[in-house]
């Protein structure tokens, strides 16, 4: 039977991603699309590379009729979904890509977003999204949380190592290397094709961009004690993608047969053979992870290349993956896809 569900943001580029999947999934119907400021436009207009689709015009919010619609997807920004998601019936499952149900203590989302939880009940509620590690709960959950894309990227970096405990937790740094979408369809300056072309940067310097909240939080659940992470992302003139480049102590071949053997049976995970590493390349536009371990020339410190597509695992390849889960269909269906090369 197939399932029917709604896309709230659906102007934005993760919306525009899901509909991208979604079109060919083929066990569910993309029955609304929302989106308040481009309400009464059809998709084509939007996004016209969604042309040879046959999809519902974007209405607003409040012009859905919730009760025909099996799963909504939430593609707004932090604090506006919030808001949004708490105006929706309490029996929707929903999958939220913003940032507003990731962190699990009200405090911290006030302090990496600088403004009060308006949804503090439903928090509880919240499953974390990276599907990999979460799986059964977000099979049984109504509200899911995806990730931050940086946030993902570095968890299937580290996530396996730490739990097995074969690094130093107290000298690991991730630098990423992140494509522009990843800061959103919104006008900024900073972002015009002048300003961003021929060149890159580090940004959020110091341990403050947000996602370092997920780290903290995920991270120190695992080891059972406090692990902070040095995280730097910098901006780089591409559409697509994140490339993290990790350097950690401990045995680079116990890391790698530790990664190789954790993700083994993920369908989306690639660990490559020791000594390859992968590039933003060779998963663009698919929800593929791709990773790769070297030794350094300092012995007992080992690199862990890792390489995603932001818009795709990173946010709404994940949704969909998670979207599976909750609505009892294969997980991988609408997600195989190969990666666009070059």
């Amino acid at each position: 039977m197939t399932k029917k569900i709604a896309i709230i943001g659906a102007s934005g580029y993760t919306g525009a991603e899901l509909i991208r999947l979604i079109s060919t999934h083929g066990q569910i119907e993309i029955a609304a699309l929302a989106a308040n400021s481009k309400a009464g436009q059809s998709m084509a207009e939007v996004f016209p590379f969604l042309r040879h689709l046959d999809l519902p015009d974007l209405v607003t919010v409040d012009q859905i009729d919730f009760s025909q619609i099996d799963l909504a997807f939430c593609a707004l920004p932090h604090k506006t979904s919030q808001k949004v998601i708490n105006t929706l019936p309490k029996d929707l499952k929903i999958v939220d890509l913003s940032a507003d149900f990731r962190l699990r203590d009200p405090a911290e989302y006030k302090k990496w977003y600088g403004n009060d939880h308006a949804a503090v009940e439903m928090q509880a509620e919240a499953v974390y999204g990276l599907t990999e590690f979460y799986r059964d709960e977000i099979a049984a959950a109504r509200l899911v949380a995806g990730t931050g894309c940086n946030a993902a990227t570095g968890q299937f970096t580290l996530r396996p190592l730490i739990a097995a405990g074969v690094i130093g937790l107290d000298d690991i740094i991730l630098d990423m290397k992140c494509a522009v979408s990843g800061a959103g369809r919104s006008l900024k300056e900073n972002l015009l094709h002048a300003e961003l072309s021929e060149g890159y940067n580090a940004y959020a310097v110091g341990g403050t961009h947000r996602h370092q909240g997920e780290f903290d939080q995920e991270f120190s659940a695992l080891a059972g004690r406090e692990v902070k992470i040095q995280f730097t992302p910098h901006l780089v003139p591409a559409n697509r993608g994140i490339l993290s480049t990790g350097y950690v102590s401990g045995d680079a071949a116990e890391i790698h047969a530790t990664l190789a053997e954790a993700y083994s049976g993920e369908p989306f995970v690639e660990v490559l053979p020791f000594g390859e590493t992968p590039s933003t390349h060779h998963v663009r536009g698919s929800n593929f992870v791709h990773i790769g371990v070297t030794g350094d020339r300092i012995a007992g410190r080992a690199i862990i290349i890792t390489a995603l597509d932001n818009l795709c695992k990173g946010s709404s390849g994940q949704a969909l993956q998670n979207a599976n889960l909750m609505l009892g269909l294969e997980e991988t269906t609408g997600l195989m896809g190969a990666p666009v090369f070059p």
